[in-house]
């Protein structure tokens, strides 16, 4: 035992070696006397029983400690830990007791590293009990019942030696009905940092905080001024309530010296949430939404949280910058979405903080990259790619931790997390003893790390992407403890990043066959790539015929950046889910602007006009539009005097137009006419609309029907002329003889009654003789007389 308690690099003093001696004897003569009062040969039971926990690395308890304060003491602080054991085994524990025992100081990160490991194995080295004083008794533990525990030890009693990190392992000893002597029945390993006094060189640690979400926001909008938002559902409202995860990380967040990683598509989400918005109801119905006030709040303590702190802004929707590398670059338009949703990002951050982002970083999905993907991560403007120790793996022979940056070449700067520091706060660390691990690993790997050398080092911290609740608060429990202590000082992501890099460290980007496979498989596959091309191809013939653009491009173009999020990884159906809807609703908006069907159009004549209706079922107005009608027999019916022809279309928001064609028959039959809506720049849009028009040409035989009737309309005309025109020569010579009647003068030859005759010796009195041509008269005989008082004079 005094062998297995020696600390590496160090001589025992000789009062530990009595110690240590004194706790053996103690130790073994329990054991003496319990093998003087066994019997020769044990029961098979029995002896099945000690084949069974002498095979097992576990023992019959379960120790867990579920708190460790402080968790980097200092002189004259006391350590107190305090956890549960409970009896696993089917035996009662009597005589037992819980106890700390220090184990040697680990100096190595792997050390560390294979503690952790085996944290639970009874068979592994223990260390020295500190003493009965500072452990506490059961009577017995009955298989199945926990109890708690609560040990505390000044630390000077911990005999802890040179600085650096000491195993610390919480051990019940007790013995069964099995095995009645003492033994050691369960145990939990864990660390304590020891660095009481300030180092000269202090390691420089940046800890990235990310305020990431899954993607939310659907392409629909609602057809009122502000465009209503729609959300897939509601469940980032729980996630920003009182207590939801993305609450905790801001919570949490504001008191600590963090880099600020965010996701501009979380914020523009929440802040769609803050006036009216809607998500799915029952059916195909919609709801309003009703967290307007936790929004607005949520957003608030944001922008307190991140006054002063660094923000560095990831493209919007976060893109899977590995997925497009080995996916999507040879899908024509891929890289001008992330390029795209690099540009919108730092006005929408901006623009809700109120604060200027930095956007020269990229965030490759757990820090492994590739050439690849480097270069689709510079592409789009960053010159600093956040890689990981895991991948980005040292070649040479450096016997410490390197810092962070990296020059890889062509002006880009490779910032390499610490792979065992980013990845402490996995797993679930809902349990108080899960959590309570983590910390004491992150805090020992940290101190190890700052021990290696005396040379300065930068080191970034860059964990899971979306930590939950739970996770959160154990980061930021470590990150206080951290940052309180004696051997590390925060900087932020762009210091780090300009660090003076060490000249041994290795600048070569891993190839493509060292990326993780397990990565790999969860890629985003290139058929989310492809229909994000095609979605984008329709959006863009599209838009060029709306009078207002942005209500349609804005919405379609953040929803296709979110279709490449990193969130869909794992989550392949959902992916295709939400793709599909984009591409689904812009479907929709395309076919609100149609033709209406016609039938059958019969056209009796050599000409006609045929009239063709556009309707626009959008809120907007449409424009730059061109209808062309076309006959596909242009022997027997031309359109304008041709094939086809084109009218310019422009409709407002809500109506419909006709379109008006005129059009020539050359001969009877059927001829089919085809109604095509082109955008301006020649490409079609929508469906056609085909329909028949049956042609009936005029005859000769109809033509000299109605050319004889025409002439007799002409002749009728004629002889209703000619017969007025002799009516009013009659009625003429009638009132010149009754004025030669009225003057009866005796001297005047022609008083006597005799009647002159004309010169021409035409007779047109009105006693002369009809004669058979004359046209019969179509109106009475006029009274000669004057008219009388109130009688009608037909003029």
């Amino acid at each position: 035992m005094a062998e297995a308690a020696d600390f590496q690099g160090t001589s025992p003093s000789p009062a530990r070696r009595w110690l240590r001696r004194t706790g053996a004897l103690l130790a073994g003569a329990p054991l003496l006397t319990g093998l003087v009062q066994l019997p020769a040969a044990p029961p098979a039971e029995a002896a099945g029983a000690d084949a069974s926990q002498a095979a097992s690395d576990k023992g019959s308890v379960s120790v867990s400690v579920d708190t460790l304060t402080p968790g980097a003491p200092t002189e004259g602080d006391t350590v107190t830990v305090s956890g549960t054991v409970t009896n696993k085994g089917k035996q009662t524990v009597t005589d037992a007791h819980v106890g700390l025992r220090v184990g040697p100081l680990l100096n190595t990160r792997s050390g560390i590293d294979s503690v952790a490991k085996d944290s639970t194995d009874v068979q592994s080295v223990l260390g020295v009990e500190v003493g009965d004083k500072y452990a506490e008794k059961f009577d017995k533990l009955t298989p199945g019942v926990s109890q708690p525990f609560t040990l505390s030890v000044p630390v000077n009693k911990l005999d802890l030696g040179q600085d650096g990190v000491y195993q610390l392992t919480v051990a019940l000893s007790g013995e069964t009905s099995a095995q009645p002597w003492p033994q050691t029945l369960g145990v939990q390993r864990t660390f304590l940092p020891w660095q009481p006094d300030e180092v000269g060189t202090k390691t420089k640690t940046t800890f990235m905080w990310p305020l990431i979400s899954t993607s939310h926001i659907t392409a629909e909008t609602g057809s009122d001024e502000q465009q209503t938002p729609v959300l897939q559902d509601d469940d980032l409202a729980e996630e920003i309530s009182p207590g939801g995860r993305l609450d905790r990380m801001v919570a949490l967040g504001k008191d600590l010296d963090v880099t600020w990683v965010i996701d501009p598509d979380l914020l523009a989400s929440v802040e769609a949430m803050t006036d009216r918005y809607e998500v799915p109801g029952e059916g195909d119905t919609s709801v309003v939404g009703g967290h307007q006030s936790v929004a607005k709040r949520w957003l608030t303590e944001v922008q307190k949280a991140v006054a002063d702190k660094e923000v560095v802004v990831l493209p919007f929707g976060d893109p899977d910058l590995a997925s497009l590398a080995h996916n999507g670059t040879s899908v024509t338009g891929s890289l001008s979405h992330l390029k795209e949703a690099s540009d919108v990002a730092p006005g929408t951050v901006e623009s809700i903080l109120h604060t200027k982002p930095t956007t020269d970083f990229a965030w490759p999905v757990n820090g492994a990259v590739d050439p690849s993907i480097v270069k689709v991560a510079t592409s789009a403007g960053a010159d600093k790619v956040i890689a990981r120790s895991d991948t980005f793996e040292e070649t040479g022979d450096l016997s410490y931790t390197p810092s962070a940056p990296r020059p890889i070449g062509g002006g880009t700067t490779a910032v390499v997390s610490d792979a065992r520091l980013s990845t402490a706060f996995q797993g679930d660390m809902i349990k108080a003893s899960a959590s309570t691990l983590a910390v004491q690993r992150f805090l020992a790997q940290s101190l190890t790390l700052g021990l290696q050398t005396g040379r300065q080092r930068s080191v970034v911290v860059a964990p899971q992407r979306m930590p939950s609740a739970s996770q959160a608060q154990t980061m930021a429990e470590a990150l206080t403890i951290l940052q309180d202590g004696t051997w590390s000082e925060s900087q932020d992501l762009t210091a780090a990043a300009k660090a003076e890099p060490d000249p041994a460290a290795t600048t070569r980007v891993p190839p493509a066959s060292a990326y993780p496979s397990s990565l790999r498989k969860r890629e985003l596959p290139r058929a989310t790539f492809e229909q994000i091309g095609r979605t984008q191809a329709k959006l863009d013939k599209f838009k060029v015929i709306l009078s207002d653009q942005s209500r349609v491009v804005t919405p379609f173009g953040r929803a296709l950046n979110r279709a490449m999020s990193v969130s869909w990884r794992g989550r392949q159906s959902e992916a295709a889910i939400y793709r599909s809807g984009v591409e689904s609703y812009l479907d929709t908006l395309i076919g609100r602007i149609r033709l209406i069907d016609k039938s059958e159009t019969k056209l009796s004549g050599r000409s006609a006009t045929i009239p063709v209706t556009v309707q626009n079922n959008l809120v907007q107005g449409v424009e730059h539009l061109v209808l062309r009608l076309t006959s596909t027999n242009p022997t027997r019916l031309e359109i304008d005097g041709d094939a086809y022809e084109e009218q310019p279309v422009a409709v407002s928001g809500g109506h419909s137009q006709s379109v008006k064609f005129t059009t020539s028959a050359n001969a009877n039959g059927r001829a089919t006419v085809v109604a095509q809506l082109y955008t301006q720049d020649g490409q079609k849009y929508g469906e056609p609309v085909t329909f028949d028009v049956k042609v009936t040409e005029i005859t000769a035989t109809v033509m000299l029907v109605i050319g004889g009737g025409v002439l007799l309309l002409v002749l009728a005309g004629f002889r209703m002329y000619t017969q007025r025109k002799r009516a009013a020569a009659r009625e003429a010579d009638g009132r010149d003889h009754e004025a030669d009647e009225d003057t009866d003068d005796p001297q005047n030859p022609e008083a006597a009654g005799e009647r002159p005759t004309r010169e021409s010796g035409t007779d047109t009195g009105a006693d002369d003789p009809e004669q058979p041509s004359d046209p019969t008269p179509d109106t009475a005989p006029e009274n000669a007389g004057p008219s009388g008082t109130g009688e009608r004079v037909d003029r």
